[in-house]
């Protein structure tokens, strides 16, 4: 401990120093460009200006044949003796997930699951950018019910199904409670997928990042209508709505999220100043509550090792990667698995089943992969970790505080965890917190019925202090 305390002493000041050397003074707010073009070229142009036109996932009976062929010929590798998901997804179980998905899994119902909410593409910046859009059954009468637009954001390895659990549970509203009549609050959601992800057209130019994605989407929203609305996010959905909230502060009404994303490159110092002072001196950072649930320092370093590994993939070759998993429906299905399995709890790796089935059904996560499978984006979707991880338009926002109101879900399980006290060097107006005991990484599939109150919730206290 004493060691320790001498290392919190020298690396304090110096940290300090260094921050203050790359931040302090910098307090202009970046630009974002107006515009950005990623179609194969500019004679696709005119096709910006059309209306968003009706979409139906549908898969052919060749694809399906295609597929089935591929899983029958998988070829297995071999697993250690007496090892569950500590070496990754164990193949004994991927025979069971293969043999479930050619033999007993129903695409036919999972896809007349997807098509039960209207979907649509749109052409934005020469990409055909698709989305869910579900209004409520009837206009609003009442001057005590609001309607509020809100965007659903997903991120990797997941997909705008994930939000096919949250989205009735927020189309709720409990007409006739007089007690709750000033805070009747109905929904318009929309759900796009991120351009390379669900069956958005991938972008055809390098350099689509996370900041492109929030413009993209912004205009999306003004295509539809919706000038002021809020955003909700996890994972790339979080970075993506936390761009939006900083970026068009005066369109934003509140952004919500169940994840709060690390800065790129800079301004990274803060929050580790404070991690270092609260591993010492936890009183002087944590709240009585926070000390008590909060990971310890060498918790978050060794789980962000052991769970990192794909990401330095994905950041630096991920076309290599996706040359084996977009041939191989099994290969795929495991890479995807395996982070529905430790992202939802870490002690999982000691399942042999990985306690997958605790936390979904296995229809649920195949649905996720048979995206994937029919998108054949799989590529593009890692790609998106290569454009934002080295892109230099991104990283001056990183200082950039979150001034719009903000709601932040903390769930038990999720990969990285920032108490209150952490996040409020990120997010200025912060005017809901919640801790849960229960949930990880894919909370608005996982545990729709806590995420969906919290976000109802969180609108009502924005609306209140109007």
């Amino acid at each position: 401990m004493a060691v320790l305390k001498l290392i919190v002493f020298v690396a304090i000041p110096i940290a300090i120093s260094i921050y203050c050397f790359t931040n302090c003074g910098n307090e202009e707010i970046p630009k974002i460009e107006e515009d950005g073009w990623w179609g194969r070229d500019s004679a696709e142009q005119g096709a910006v200006d059309r209306p968003p036109v009706p979409f139906v996932v549908k898969a052919s009976n060749a694809t399906l044949a295609d597929l089935r062929s591929r899983l029958e010929n998988t070829r297995f590798p071999s697993s250690l003796d007496g090892t569950a998901f500590e070496y990754g997804l164990n193949s004994d179980y991927l025979r069971k997930v293969v043999s479930h998905w050619k033999d007993t899994f129903n695409w036919d119902a999972q896809q007349a699951k997807l098509n039960a909410y209207p979907q649509f593409k749109v052409n934005i910046e020469g990409i055909d950018v698709h989305f869910v859009r579900i209004q409520p059954n009837k206009p609003s009468n009442s001057a005590n019910e609001k309607t509020r637009p809100i965007m659903l954001i997903h991120g990797w390895p997941g997909s705008y199904w994930e939000f096919y659990k949250l989205i009735p549970l927020l189309m709720e509203t409990k007409s006739g409670d007089k007690t709750n009549e000033k805070e009747s609050i109905s929904f318009e959601v929309i759900c796009p997928s991120i351009p390379g992800y669900g069956f958005s057209e991938a972008p055809h130019k390098p350099g689509f990042d996370a900041l492109d994605a929030a413009r993209v989407f912004m205009k999306l929203m003004k295509k539809l209508g919706h000038d002021k609305f809020y955003v909700q996010g996890g994972d790339w959905g979080s970075a993506i709505s936390i761009l939006m909230a900083q970026a068009y502060p005066e369109n934003i009404l509140g952004v919500h999220v169940n994840f709060v994303f690390p800065p790129v490159r800079k301004a990274s110092l803060g929050p580790f100043v404070r991690l270092l002072i609260g591993e010492i001196w936890p009183s002087l950072i944590h709240s009585p509550a926070e000390i008590k649930t909060r990971l310890s320092l060498k918790q978050l370093f060794f789980n962000a090792v052991r769970e990192s590994g794909y990401m330095h993939l994905q950041a630096t070759k991920p076309d290599t990667v996706a040359s084996g998993l977009n041939d191989s429906p099994a290969g795929l299905a495991a890479y995807i698995l395996e982070k529905f399995s430790s992202w939802s709890n870490y002690d999982n790796v000691h399942c042999p089943d990985g306690c997958i089935t605790k936390h979904f059904t296995l229809d649920e996560v195949l649905t996720n992969v048979m995206i994937y499978w029919l998108a054949g984006n799989i590529g593009s979707s890692m790609r998106f970790y290569k454009e934002y991880f080295t892109s230099d338009d991104v990283v001056p926002w990183d200082s950039v505080p979150v001034v719009v109101p903000s709601g932040i879900a903390a769930f038990r399980y999720e990969l990285v965890q920032h108490t209150r006290s952490i996040a409020e060097l990120k997010f200025s107006n912060i005017v809901r917190y919640t801790d849960f005991p229960r949930g990880g990484h894919f909370a608005a599939l996982e545990v729709p019925e806590l995420l969906a109150e919290d976000i109802k919730a969180f609108v009502r206290a924005v609306e209140s202090l109007k």
